[in-house]
């Protein structure tokens, strides 16, 4: 039977062996800094962790210029620690976990930030602030096996100043806590990427400006923020 229209290309991820990675789906968590928490006027008592989600398209790889979206002019990063998942689980022990991971990367979860306060202020989702084109850029996932998600630095520059800085070790929920917690939702499948939360610092940028990301032991991820999106 002859296809209406032509579906979309499939999203690819680089990767430090070389081969490409195949976005499925994106979940990202929600204040998973206390200190963040805080920022953004919230308690940060360990409670379960929430998720919002994000469409496989808004990931684009580390080198891109992403369009300033329309509609905000409060445009923010969060620099993340993201999880490349490698086969299919559900309710994952938290031990096992991480046999689930096949990689990490450095990503960001930009923000339509004005959007999302004034959804969070009206009890609506999250979507419009959150859910943008281009707004999930995404670094080299290195394979798993080197790399210690429990701890090191977490940092993030604009134009060279630092902005954010932590560890990971302060993340309220480590990620074997995260996948297994996950799991119990949806069964999670190879390709899924969970991006873990943000520290403090978050803040906007501005068309030109070059956003890098670092975790110890990952490949950096920088991207610049362009024109307008027309």
């Amino acid at each position: 039977m002859k296809l209406l229209f032509d579906p979309p290309a499939p999203i690819f991820a680089s990767t430090s062996t070389g081969e490409r990675f195949p976005v499925r789906r994106v979940f990202c968590v929600g204040r998973n800094y206390a200190a963040h928490a805080r920022e953004m006027g919230r308690d940060p008592d360990r409670e379960p962790p929430f998720f919002f989600t994000a469409w496989a398209e808004t990931v684009v790889l580390s080198g891109a210029t992403i369009a300033y979206p329309p509609q905000t002019s409060d445009f923010q990063y969060e620099g993340e620690l993201v999880v490349a998942l490698g086969k299919s689980g559900r309710n994952i022990p938290v031990n096992e976990a991480p046999s689930y991971v096949w990689g990490y990367a450095c990503g960001l979860d930009m923000t339509r930030r004005d959007l999302q306060l004034e959804a969070r202020k009206q009890g609506r989702p999250w979507d419009t602030g959150k859910n943008v084109e281009q707004s999930s850029p995404l670094g080299m996932i290195q394979k798993s096996g080197g790399f210690d998600p429990n701890k090191g630095t977490i940092r993030l520059t604009v134009n060279g100043v630092t902005k954010q800085e932590a560890d990971l070790a302060d993340m309220i929920w480590p990620v074997a806590d995260i996948v297994s917690y996950l799991s119990s939702l949806y069964r999670l499948e190879p390709g899924d990427l969970i991006f873990t939360g943000t520290p403090a610092g978050v803040g906007p940028v501005v068309t030109g400006d070059q956003i890098t990301v670092t975790i110890q032991g990952l490949e950096p991820l920088s991207v610049r923020v362009g024109p307008p999106a027309e």
